[in-house]
């Protein structure tokens, strides 16, 4: 493999993994260009709700889910962590990969509109590239960002995924994504009510989930991650 090729990174709670996430990372990397995806559940996440179920249950669904795809690979560093944080998780891989390989964080479109929340949001962009995916037909539009993000938007998009793989980091690139209607929210309550997750779910993950009785009568939490 090309060293130098971009590495896409995909990070979340996971919380479970489904059709929505996994269609995310394979139009990414078509898009994009990205030799691999590299798959990165958080341990714990600190902008958000603690997850329904625990790391290691989280990390064992992704594994399932992209073990058919050569192009995905699953990072586990990051479920033992007291806390999960992006920029801290790039310079980890910085010091695993190096200075020299393009990383594209990839990103859907209300994650990015978040992204001033974010813990050391600013430095995001010194150590990847941002790939983000948005609705067929809705392009981002600066003029509905909030004014740091806009100026973000405009200073660093490359019209060309082509211009990813020509530095390690630094800019911005989009890209459209078949919209699938799922959220992790909605699953878990379909699964705290007992209702099918056929079709929404890999059966791999479904069957993890059966066989360990997971997110089964319990309350669910409202992250959409």
């Amino acid at each position: 493999m090309n060293n130098f090729a971009p590495l896409g990174i995909f990070g979340g709670t996971f919380d479970p993994v489904h059709l929505g996430h996994l269609r995310l990372a394979e139009e990414a990397a078509e898009a994009l260009g990205l030799a691999e995806v590299r798959w990165i559940p958080a341990g714990q996440p600190r902008h958000r709700e603690a997850p329904r179920v625990t790391a290691a249950h989280r990390l064992r669904m992704v594994e399932r889910a992209v073990a058919d795809n050569p192009r995905f690979c699953v990072d586990a560093s990051e479920v033992a962590a007291d806390a999960s944080y992006t920029v801290p998780t790039l310079e980890r891989l910085r010091r695993e990969l190096g200075n020299t390989r393009p990383l594209v964080l990839l990103l859907g479109a209300d994650a990015f509109a978040g992204l001033p929340g974010w813990h050391r949001w600013q430095e995001l962009l010194s150590l990847a590239h941002l790939g983000i995916a948005h609705r067929p037909g809705f392009p981002l539009d600066p003029a509905g960002m909030p004014q740091v993000l806009a100026k973000l938007y405009q200073e660093r998009r490359s019209a060309d995924p082509a211009a990813l793989a020509a530095t390690p980091a630094g800019r911005l690139c989009t890209f459209a994504m078949t919209q699938l209607s799922i959220s992790a929210t909605q699953l878990r309550a379909l699964l705290a009510n007992g209702q099918s997750p056929r079709y929404l779910l890999p059966s791999a993950v479904i069957d993890y989930i059966d066989a360990n009785n997971l997110y089964r009568n319990t309350i669910p939490l409202a992250d959409g991650s």
